[in-house]
């Protein structure tokens, strides 16, 4: 059981070494807000630990697993503000996975600061290498050093009651010490590393995956190659190629050589192709970019964020270059930008008649022109709320066409008037703006500079959200710049009237933004019609302006209709943003997903009767919910420990939201066992998401959240499955998960 760390430092890794030892650091917050703290990597080669010189025994800790990526140089907003002060070489940038705030740091020398920026990416590099079983003896090796309080490389029995508590888990004492007792060979009272390793093997025995080995093992040691493909097809309701796979699996498995040559597998085998990627309950194959991206752009769903300017509420918020970069790295594909006068002939970006600060629309743009393709390669649309005066719109196409340059889409493809909108692979690496346009494509280039009242989308969709001032500046009339107009190409905002006159006037290119309340209506009362309007052209819904909060909306209910472009605030974790996730979790998390083919043809769908639907059957969804792993602990008090239950939900149409859930396990969320079935009816699948839910019961007030994982109903992978879960902030928590088995079945008598 040795570190990551000491492997490396054996190596002679200088950078480490001075890390492991210590250094003087700035912490930087503001222009104002700049303080030493002592950083040190801890033994474990995983963790940073750090401290001010004045505050005792507090300090704070990050994992290495938790940061994304290091950036060298004046690469934030904060950094960029104090560069008069602090040169580049002195700076650099901790950027953290989820929405964890960047830590800014200065160093008190270039070389010192080329240390740190070394060490972290060696070590973040290590960490993404990492195989299943080096994750597995690094963690075995964080809860050694946790446990051994007295840091002697040996473990008492005391200390091992204490790892229990830590590893969420209240275990009977004699048997905890029975376990003990057998896993010390050396009978010294106290387990060393080896010894170690042995109690944590016992300790995290499986049984429920022992059972189902048992059930299809003949002498109930091994599965043979023809038991294996049986496994395979009974339970994993695998095809044709069930044998060839089985022999895959024991080649990519089986950790014994002798099994390997007989063409068998052992329980080790098993356990580890079960816990896999490969048998995780999402598709890996439909992980991967594998839809049809030669549609028209309306034919799919769109990964869309709502002021994304903001990483906090929309009144006293921050605006800020990161939100942009942070909802881009997540896939996002459609981006808003709130612009107003700014001093100087700026414009600025903020939310406006509120106290959110200010960024420049220059700093935007650049940041869109570097980070728009970096996930994904289809395209950008930029949602432009405009509020500037002539003058500043000049500005704005000024710098959108110089900073985006050719990735700004601006004349229709082969120049010709579409008469249905291009795919998303025909645009790819392209940045569409979406604004008012003074006439058509079909019009003459004479037009001169248009007198409108539409100026801003959400103003004149939303006029309930707006202060008086607002109002007041949106009743005056406002001028259109040519120049930003010509700019604008396959996404015209114009007001929505009806879904008739769009059926008889429209032009593809035309689309509407609607409020939340607005839209829910239209779906409520003319579904059926939405989902038509919606096969042809753009539709855009965003949050009412009452949600001050940056709270959000469902968005199933907008996505039951067709609706592309269902914009959500990205800096709020919760429900709708797993919802969110887990729809664009599939198709290569490039952003795009495709709509079922009854919501992209002229068939009349209404998602109020899904059972009128040429081809309609529904299905019989049961989930075996059988035991969970290494599950987090919510209340870090030493001592406490979870008392777990599993909710299933089901979102989709109307008909199909659903929810069941276990009973909850007394103090057990180390490998707490349910074995309880939840049975649902889905009526529509190719919409339906499935949301699992673990909770820490709390009988007197209400159960916190643990962790959570949501996955396409078309996804889901039926037979034994891990369910890996996430955090609130969506990112993985470390070898957590849930084991369940899941069969899916057409419906052969009416409900």
């Amino acid at each position: 059981c040795i570190s990551l760390l000491q492997v490396l430092i054996a190596q002679g890794d200088k950078d480490l070494q001075v890390m492991k030892a210590g250094a003087m650091l700035r912490k930087v917050k503001s222009r104002s807000w700049k303080k030493q703290r002592h950083f040190r990597l801890q033994e474990d080669g995983q963790t940073i630990w750090y401290k001010s010189r004045w505050a005792g025994t507090g300090h704070s800790t990050f994992s290495v697993a938790d940061v994304d990526v290091v950036r060298e140089g004046h690469q934030s907003e904060i950094l960029l503000s104090i560069a008069d002060e602090f040169p580049a070489d002195l700076c650099f940038t901790l950027v953290f996975r989820g929405r964890r705030s960047n830590l800014d740091l200065v160093a008190e020398s270039p070389s010192e600061a080329q240390v740190w920026i070394r060490g972290v990416r060696k070590l973040i590099q290590n960490t993404e290498s990492m195989n299943d079983k080096e994750r597995l003896d690094q963690w075995i090796w964080d809860w050694f050093q946790k446990a051994d309080k007295n840091k002697d490389g040996r473990m008492n029995f005391k200390e091992v009651r204490t790892l229990l508590k830590m590893m969420n888990v209240d275990m009977n004492e004699e048997y905890a010490l029975r376990l003990f007792t057998m896993a010390d060979k050396s009978e010294s009272g106290c387990l060393e590393n080896e010894e170690f390793v042995q109690f944590y093997k016992m300790l995290t025995e499986r049984e429920d995956v022992w059972r189902v080995f048992q059930d299809y093992s003949r002498d109930g040691q091994i599965l043979t190659l023809a038991e294996l493909e049986d496994f395979l097809k009974q339970e994993q309701q695998e095809g044709e190629r069930s044998l060839e796979h089985a022999q895959e699996l024991i080649d990519r498995y089986e950790p014994s050589e002798n099994a390997k040559k007989h063409g068998a597998m052992s329980i080790d085998g098993f356990q580890m192709y079960l816990v896999s990627p490969e048998s995780a309950v999402l598709d890996p194959q439909l992980l991967a970019l594998h839809q049809d991206m030669s549609q028209p752009l309306s034919h799919y769903f769109i990964c869309s964020s709502h002021n994304t300017y903001l990483m906090d509420d929309q009144l006293r918020g921050q605006s800020s270059q990161e939100a942009y970069i942070q909802a881009l790295k997540r896939g996002c594909r459609c981006v808003e930008v709130d612009c107003w006068d700014g001093p100087n002939g700026e414009p600025v970006v903020y939310h406006g008649h509120t106290f959110t600060s200010k960024i420049l629309f220059r700093d935007v743009i650049t940041t869109l022109a570097e980070y728009a393709f970096k996930v994904s390669e289809f395209p950008v649309i930029l949602s432009l709320e405009n509020h500037c005066s002539m003058e500043q719109q000049r500005v704005m196409a000024q710098l959108l066409d110089t900073i985006l340059g050719d990735t700004l889409l601006t004349a229709p493809l082969d120049r010709l008037v579409p008469q249905e909108l291009p795919s998303p692979q025909d645009l790819k690496g392209k940045v569409l703006l979406k604004a008012k346009k003074i006439g058509g494509l079909e019009e003459s280039e004479t037009l001169t500079d248009e007198v409108t009242d539409e100026v801003s989308d959400e103003d004149e969709a939303d006029p309930k959200s707006l202060s008086a001032e607002a109002l007041h500046l949106n009743d005056k009339k406002s001028k259109l710049s040519r120049e930003l107009s010509d700019l604008v190409v396959y996404c015209k905002s114009v007001h929505f009237h009806s879904f008739e006159y769009s059926r008889l006037h429209s032009k593809c290119y035309e689309m509407s933004s609607f409020s939340e309340s607005k839209a829910r209506k239209l779906a409520k009362d003319t579904g059926a019609e939405f989902v038509r309007h919606n096969s042809r052209q753009l539709s855009r819904v965003y949050p009412s302006g009452m949600r001050t909060d940056s709270s959000n909306y469902n968005p199933q209910e907008l996505w039951n209709v067709g609706c592309q472009i269902v914009a959500l605030n990205f800096q709020t974790a919760g429900l709708e943003m797993d919802l969110n996730d887990g729809l664009f979790s599939q198709n290569g998390c490039c952003g795009y997903v495709l709509k079922p083919d009854f919501m992209r043809n002229d068939d009349s769908f209404d998602p109020e009767r899904p059972q009128d639907r040429n081809g309609y059957t529904s299905l019989r969804l049961s989930i075996q919910v059988i035991s969970g792993q290494q599950l987090p602990k919510v209340n870090q008090k030493e001592g406490s420990i979870v008392d777990p239950l599993v909710r299933v939900e089901i979102y989709g149409v109307f008909q199909d939201q659903a929810k069941q859930e276990t009973s909850y396990i007394d103090n057990n969320g180390f490998n707490p066992l349910w074995n309880e079935t939840l049975n649902f009816i889905v009526h529509v699948p190719e919409l339906a998401l499935v949301r699992f839910v673990v909770e820490d019961y709390d009988k007197a007030s209400r159960n916190d959240f643990m962790g959570q994982f949501t996955v396409p109903f078309t996804c889901i992978q039926p037979g034994y499955r891990h369910i890996h879960l996430l955090s609130k902030d969506g990112t993985a928590i470390p070898l957590s998960s849930l084991f369940v088995n899941i069969k899916i079945s057409e419906l052969t008598t009416e409900v």
